[in-house]
């Protein structure tokens, strides 16, 4: 059984570590754009003199632009070099950034966040198809584990940095940091990732939008996207304001705050390739139940805190934490095996679609129950945490029709 398995996993080739490489580098400036609005939220809630329900929007914003963009271009998404397409959307998404990073105030920040979108939500699909195309299903766990470090190596090195920028120089800096790290990235698409057209040799008899409509369509497919919008609303329900919370409620300072990201993202860096390559070994689905029962018991307490110890803090969200990356690197993995080829590219595309639409309603949703009191106290914090835990609850069920899909699909080497 051992060397069957040995013989299954294939040894990576230099160039698929570059290109594991590239991927996890241009993540870890999409993930970062999107993850420092969290901890500059108590900071633009003063600043900019808005209320908790703008704050959603300024977060919702870059969701529902990111969901309509991805549906418009995903029945295209399966007929250009990937490569290509890549760079198209990466370039827009630095523009957008860049447009953050000199937004004089709320309205103008609104805009740049929905031009951000437009562009930067589409390229979690893209990537997602990329590895789909390059690696076989044995090994995508570990292909996820070092691409999903992108999430935490923003926390233990945008995130922190982030902080201590718009601490000293204000909120725009770290979107500034996020467009000079990005030009880099881009170059090394470039100049270095080799066209990606291996799908273009599959047949397509019908236009872009018929074969959208016929994406969409398909049961198994609807069974994912329906499991991705609630892993999605967990998600974006509880982590906008979780830096105001952290900051109001727990009563850890803004200048400790950065530690506290830094020391989560540390261990789930560490975690993440162990994770995905025992995703790999026992079974993503099993990584994906364990790491959702942990998330459920840790987001309970969390919303539930008051003044609590700077380490006590770390501690929970470190577990936290944990459980999320266990959710995302064995969810996404079992995600890439459930599309055919010739519909890689018009499935990831929706499914980053109904993630961000769906995360985007979250939000905004979010910010009407989440109250913030004169003092900056956050209530109804523990409500979230409740529809958190029993949207993850439900996700256990959905996801098991996702794994029995695609482990009959494996049986019948159609992948």
């Amino acid at each position: 059984m051992k060397n069957n398995m040995k013989k299954k996993v294939k040894i990576f080739t230099g160039y698929q570590i570059f290109v594991i490489t590239i991927l996890a580098f241009l993540q870890f400036t999409v993930i970062l754009d999107f993850m420092v609005i969290s901890p500059l939220g108590a900071q633009l809630l003063q600043e900019l003199n808005i209320t908790t329900a703008q704050f959603g929007y300024v977060v919702s914003a870059y969701a529902f632009s990111a969901g309509i963009s991805g549906l418009l271009t995903a029945g295209f998404a399966d007929r250009f070099d990937r490569k290509k397409l890549l760079m198209v959307f990466y370039y827009g998404f630095i523009i957008g950034t860049f447009l953050c990073s000199i937004a004089p105030d709320y309205h103008l920040l609104l805009i740049a966040r929905i031009i951000t979108g437009i562009f930067g939500g589409v390229l979690n699909s893209i990537i997602f198809a990329i590895i789909t195309d390059l690696f076989q299903v044995e090994v995508r766990g570990r292909v996820m584990g070092f691409v999903q470090m992108a999430f935490s190596s923003s926390q233990v090195f945008g995130i922190p940095l982030g902080l201590y920028l718009s601490n000293h120089y204000g909120w725009h800096s770290p979107f500034t940091l996020i467009v000079a790290v990005g030009v880099i990235a881009g170059l090394g698409i470039r100049i270095y990732l080799k066209p990606i057209r291996d799908h273009l040799k599959s047949e397509y008899e019908h236009s872009a939008f018929t074969h959208l409509r016929k994406t969409i369509s398909q049961l198994p497919y609807l069974q994912a996207f329906g499991t991705t919008t609630l892993i999605a609303t967990g998600g974006f329900m509880l982590m906008p304001f979780a830096s105001a919370f952290t900051v109001h409620n727990m009563g850890i300072s803004m200048h400790q705050l950065p530690f506290v990201y830094m020391v989560t993202g540390i261990v789930s860096m560490v975690s993440g390739p162990i994770i995905g390559r025992y995703s790999d070994v026992i079974g993503k689905y099993k990584i994906f139940i364990l790491g959702t029962l942990l998330s459920i018991v840790m987001v309970i307490i969390l919303s539930h805190m008051g003044i609590t110890s700077l380490w006590l803090v770390i501690l929970i969200n470190v577990l936290l934490f944990t459980g999320i990356t266990s959710r995302i690197i064995s969810g996404s993995a079992l995600m890439t095996a459930v599309p055919d080829i010739k519909d890689r590219g018009a499935f990831m595309g929706v499914n980053a679609s109904v993630q961000q639409i769906s995360g985007g309603i979250a939000s905004a949703i979010a910010g009407l129950i989440v109250i913030q009191t004169v003092g900056g106290k956050l209530e109804k914090y523990d409500t979230l945490g409740y529809v958190v835990a029993v949207t993850m609850l439900v996700t256990l069920g959905m996801m098991y029709f996702v794994n029995k899909y695609v482990t009959l699909k494996l049986a019948v080497k159609k992948i």
